[in-house]
């Protein structure tokens, strides 16, 4: 027997190195949402590194003071240099015709002066806590309950991610799924502020914020994210809200309390975390509400006054504090919509310059826009290429990179990275779009 024991030992040693070697591409092989369940040590060698605290700088900013001054009504858009055009479907609205005055043209609603009162609260919210990245589909979840629909968030999850692993759902996603509900309408804008969401929750109509979000406590190393948020309440006397959060409930360790009065969210947090997304928002109704919520939101439903606002806004917020990269973000997506890609590639320049969070692209897609437009393919790919390292989860960054990629003349490269979109999000019809437009494999 013993003549066994030396090429045993030897077998085991083997076996034992190449585990050792094998263990961390093994483990970097699953999905996040598993690697975050395993012990620390192996947690540590399972999740992806993250190399890049910001997103990479693509260019020196140039002149960008000179976008804080020009308020001009009028943008005439540049003609698009790219093979295949950033598709309608997905790309912010272009408003420059809108913004053009016409003799027949129909004055933007006002809005109603309400009477806000100092402080209201609506009831009827059922919590629901979050699966792994899915605050969209469980906050929506969350809103629906007040009108009585029961749903899952994996059912919701279903429509809007279908890839368990894709960390983004859009306002315009989460507005278009209330839209195929019967009985119920949602309108997604941007540009909102705390009397807006005072007049809603007043008046009892329900509505969906989204934010920047540091995790707080022992989940600090996680870093910054997108995340959505069910306001409930408001107090002018402690100048606080409260909202359902389905990660943390109402805690600072994520799902261990569903306080049915929410979490509470100082004024200034509020202002400054909504500001990192252009202080967006997802207003839930009934149709027999309908007159109710375009008194309430005013001129804020006509797009051509909504971007015109958000310019206003987004420029006084870079004058006043031109170090935050968030409000030169605004800016460059305000000039997206306005059609005036150049000013927007140099606010995202200016952005990315001061230091953005490297998951920003996650979430909001302007500087891939401008880029394309104004025809830096290599800043797109860039880009998208720092996105997808260790997380090839989304299909916009898979999606642009394709478009950038057909710019460049790589035919081959582009198909293959808008199926990866189209594969990643069978729904994603922008990918399908721009698939059909590139020429045939020969």
């Amino acid at each position: 027997m013993r003549k066994y024991k030396l090429p045993l030992l030897l077998g085991l040693l083997l076996a034992g190195i190449i585990t050792v070697w094998l263990l961390p591409s093994m483990l970097r092989s699953l999905p996040t949402r598993y690697a975050m369940r395993l012990p620390g040590p192996l947690q540590a060698l399972a999740l992806p590194a993250d190399p890049t605290p910001i997103l990479p700088t693509v260019a020196a900013p140039v002149a960008a003071a000179d976008l804080l001054g020009n308020t001009s009504a009028t943008v005439t858009p540049p003609a698009s240099p790219t093979p295949l055009a950033v598709a309608e479907a997905y790309s912010t609205p272009t408003l420059a015709a809108t913004l053009q005055p016409t003799a027949t043209a129909t004055p933007p609603p006002t809005a109603t002066p309400w009477p806000v009162p100092a402080a209201a609260r609506m009831t009827g919210f059922t919590h629901v806590y979050q699966e792994w990245n899915n605050c969209g589909p469980a906050t929506l979840v969350m809103a629906l309950t007040y009108f009585g629909r029961v749903h899952s968030q994996r059912d919701t999850a279903a429509v809007l991610r279908p890839n368990p692993e894709d960390r983004n759902v859009t306002p315009q996603e989460l507005a278009g799924f209330v839209n195929t509900q019967d009985g119920l309408r949602g309108v997604a804008r941007i540009n909102g502020d705390l009397d807006l969401l005072k007049r809603l929750l007043a008046n009892e109509i329900p509505v969906i914020i989204e934010i920047g979000f540091d995790p707080p406590g022992e989940y600090q190393w996680l870093g910054w994210y997108g995340h959505y948020l069910l306001p409930v309440a408001y107090d002018d006397a402690t100048q606080q809200v409260w909202v359902y959060d389905s990660w943390l409930g109402t805690s600072e360790v994520p799902q261990t309390n569903a306080d049915p009065n929410g979490r509470v969210l100082a004024y200034a947090d509020l202002e400054a975390y909504w500001a990192q997304f252009n202080r967006s928002y997802i207003v839930l109704y009934e149709p027999e509400q309908e007159a109710l919520v375009n008194e309430l939101l005013g001129a804020t439903l006509d797009d051509a006054a909504m971007w015109q606002a958000s310019l206003a806004r987004a420029q006084a917020d870079a004058a006043r504090d031109p170090a935050n990269a968030f409000y030169w973000f605004n800016l460059g997506a305000t000039y997206n919509a306005l059609g005036d890609y150049e000013k927007a590639a140099t606010a995202f320049d200016q952005a990315l310059a001061i230091g953005l969070p490297w998951r920003m692209l996650w979430y909001q897609f302007g500087p891939y826009e401008a880029y394309q437009h104004a025809g830096r393919y290599d800043d797109v790919v860039l880009l998208a290429e720092t996105t997808l390292t260790d997380r090839p989860f989304f299909e916009e960054s898979y999606y642009y990179l394709g478009l950038a990629q057909s710019g460049l003349g790589n035919t081959e490269g582009a198909r293959a990275n808008l199926q990866k979109a189209q594969e990643l999000n069978p729904n994603f019809t922008p990918a399908q779009k721009a698939l059909a437009e590139l020429p045939p494999e020969s």
